[in-house]
């Protein structure tokens, strides 16, 4: 079989072990020498590839691409840029095609969520419509946790293990100052359509630690008399409260508490904070002293106190999509299979990209308790495995030591630039 070259870009919102995906990707690229030549990365995401700003990944000693695996962010740019269909967007198509045959490529790795997924479709499909051999392997990644078919998302696990973590230490120190001070504190995690984040901070209550928690789901009708009064019996019995509420909260108008008025690039609601919003109500209505913090790029950005199992299966994810890649799949994405909650044990598994594009996987209501404000067994058995582990990064000078890569750009070989 000839050789040819491989395309690996990062698309989305990064995360603390989307790095890891791409160490999988690229060494076990390596390791396969006889059947792929280089490992082209593009630059800011899909755009290096419209706009031919390839970077050139062989240019990386095997130490600078190992350390990938410890550091968090998208090492090469991530971009938030949708394609849409294909007759609507079929001159950029056209252009992935033209880089793609210019560079010999026909390998192509798409690391992102469900935008990402549908993307890596319609390019499998146009490649076939236009005769280009290529192969079409999505990566799965997303903090949001809403990837359908996989069991998990490499992402979530590093931001639930964060945002337990933090409302367990937040806990403890509005208890410690409730008497006198802040009785109720208020933390926005992500989480648009789906509460897996905002779930996990059920987590930092355990049979060990009696923690007063009201969690918001964006699944669950946000209903201010109901949380009122939550907030309110909580502080009467333990003094403080801590409240964990996901930015896709919404009201009975179907309106976001935090709708900012604007969009952003996928043409998703641009959302202004639904952590201030609680705050001033619980203020009005109850009087109670309050402190609110937005968790934002700090839960996806803290591969500091990532879970290793997320690391391990992002990293398998990235090895796996390769290997399906030479064992001539195609449209299709690796996903994680769940074999056992206790001991937790998974596999690798596979999906086809058309039961994946758009396809948006909520939190089950079993996993929410009857009241709406907690998390159930049932979910706690789900998200525990997930946050477990530590794969600390090394250190140097008090501080994690993560590699930043060259990023040596390959020279073009198209006249003429596009415009995206």
């Amino acid at each position: 079989m000839a050789l040819r070259n491989a395309f690996y870009a990062q698309s989305g919102g990064v995360t603390a072990v989307i790095n890891a995906s791409a160490c999988g990707v690229i060494q076990t690229a390596r390791q396969h020498g006889d059947r792929i030549g280089k490992v082209f990365a593009g630059r800011n995401g899909i755009l290096g590839a419209l706009t031919e700003d390839l970077i050139d990944t062989s240019a990386e000693s095997d130490e600078a691409i190992a350390a990938l695996r410890y550091t968090p962010a998208g090492a090469f740019g991530s971009c938030r840029y949708k394609l849409k269909g294909l007759e609507e967007s079929r001159a950029q198509y056209e252009r992935l095609i033209e880089v793609f045959k210019a560079h010999d490529i026909g390998y192509f790795f798409y690391n992102g969520g469900g935008d990402s997924a549908d993307t890596c479709l319609k390019v499998s499909q146009l490649s076939e419509r236009m005769g280009y051999p290529l192969a079409a392997i999505h990566v799965p990644k997303t903090v949001d946790n809403d990837l359908p078919i996989t069991d998990c998302c490499p992402g979530f696990g590093s931001v639930a293990k964060y945002i337990a973590i933090s409302t367990r230490e937040a806990s403890f120190d509005v208890a410690s100052m409730a008497a006198t001070s802040t009785k109720v504190f208020i933390l926005e995690v992500m989480g648009r359509h789906a509460g897996w984040i905002a779930a996990a901070g059920g987590l930092a209550a355990d049979e060990q630690h009696d923690l007063p928690l009201v969690i918001l789901f964006p699944e669950i009708v946000f209903d201010p008399d109901k949380f009122l009064a939550r907030v309110d019996a909580q502080v009467k019995r333990y003094g403080y409260c801590s409240v964990v509420v996901s930015e896709g909260v919404k009201g009975a108008d179907g309106r976001f508490l935090a709708d900012a008025g604007a969009k952003d690039a996928f043409g998703h609601t641009q959302l202004g904070g639904a952590a201030p919003v609680i705050a001033g109500l619980v203020k009005n209505a109850l009087g109670y002293k309050y402190h609110w913090a937005v968790a934002d790029y700090l839960q996806r950005a803290a591969r500091h106190i990532a879970s290793r199992t997320d690391v391990e299966q992002a990293y398998a994810l990235g090895k796996a999509a390769v290997e399906a890649a030479l064992a001539g799949q195609h449209a299709v994405m690796p996903t994680i299979v769940r074999t056992s909650d206790s001991p937790y044990r998974w596999t690798i598994g596979q999906a086809n990209l058309s039961e994946v594009a758009n396809v948006e996987r909520k939190m089950p209501r079993e996993f929410i308790s009857e009241d709406g404000f907690g998390i159930t067994a049932a979910c706690r058995a789900y998200l525990q495995p997930l946050i477990e582990g530590e794969d600390y990064p090394p250190y140097k000078n008090g501080l994690p030591d993560y590699v930043v890569l060259k990023n040596v750009p390959v020279a073009k070989k198209l006249a003429g630039s596009f415009v995206v």
